[in-house]
């Protein structure tokens, strides 16, 4: 029997499908291999990625460091993969310290290094504690559903984003996939949930993973509509150079998230993007993500 992750089974699709790329061989104790996605882009989504280096570096902890949660990573998105290359991960052992573990990964097609993280592990302790306010915003059930949006469409991208996509997206500002936002705008707030429930035995740390699963597809979103840029311009190139997540507080991928995005500065071809997440109204993470975003014809 093939020595895999522990990462629980569900028969819902496509939630199934993404759940068996985090469910990695293990290779040996720092080793682990993991299949791709199907991707309408025909690339390796770096959501995946994000979300298997999470999983891998939590394996590499073990007795009494195996209490500690992930709190934070910083990765790098190096190069494009190959969705019909297995992605190997390598994680070093950095630090195991009284409180803390630190973990490096990479990412490898082959020799290739398509991807790096620092991942950091702490234990559950007290402290001080505060949290910014959440946004307000409409309710998601009175906003359109990505489901149904890419459903609708007679589009080969559309219907293959619907059948492998495991995230239902409502946006406060209308969808940027098909036409550009009517008035530019540098910030926007989405809602979010995984389509069908995560399973019931589900740890804290696959709902974390699950997280830089999900928001990889949309964090640039607010410097494309800042420059009148849509999903499916032929035109344009987009691709995540950087992302650093820091989780706060828990996270429940099965009920809905706030997601409040802006971007603070664009220059030669790369914006930033800084968003804050909550949940039931409190402040569950951070993240930042740099990524190229381009139009071919301004080159």
């Amino acid at each position: 029997m093939e020595n895999l992750l522990p990462v629980p089974v569900t028969e819902e699709e496509p939630l199934a499908t993404v759940l068996s790329t985090l469910r990695m061989k293990r290779l040996n104790d720092h080793t682990f291999e993991g299949s791709n996605l199907r991707q309408f882009a025909n690339r390796v989504y770096g959501g995946q990625v994000f979300a298997q280096a999470v999983i891998a570096a939590r394996a590499t902890l073990h007795g009494e460091l195996a209490n500690r949660q992930i709190h934070s990573i910083t990765a790098a998105f190096l190069r494009r993969g190959d969705m019909q290359v297995p992605t190997r991960l390598e994680v070093e052992d950095v630090l195991d310290s009284r409180s803390f573990s630190t973990r490096r990964v990479i990412a490898y097609q082959g020799d290739s290094q398509i991807f790096s993280a620092r991942a950091s592990f702490q234990e559950v302790q007290p402290g001080v504690e505060h949290e910014s306010p959440a946004p307000t915003a409409p309710a998601p059930d009175t906003l359109q559903s990505s489901v149904d949006f890419f459903a609708a469409l007679d589009i080969p991208d559309a219907r293959r984003m619907n059948s492998t996509n495991a995230v239902d997206i409502r946006h406060v500002d209308g969808p940027i996939w098909i036409r550009p936002q009517k008035e530019p705008n540098t910030s926007t707030l989405i809602w979010f949930r995984l389509r069908s429930p995560m399973p019931a035995q589900s740890s804290q740390l696959l709902h974390r993973a699950m997280l830089a699963y999900a928001t990889d597809q949309f964090m640039l979103e607010p410097v494309m509509r800042a420059h009148g840029m849509f999903w499916l311009n032929k035109e344009m190139s987009v691709a995540t150079l950087d992302h650093a997540i820091w989780w706060h507080r828990d996270v429940d991928m099965s009920h809905w998230i706030l997601a409040e995005l802006t971007s603070p500065s664009a220059q030669g071809g790369r914006g930033l993007a800084v968003a804050r997440y909550f949940q039931d109204g409190v402040h569950i993470a951070t993240m930042a993500q740099e990524g190229m975003v381009r139009i071919r014809s301004v080159q």
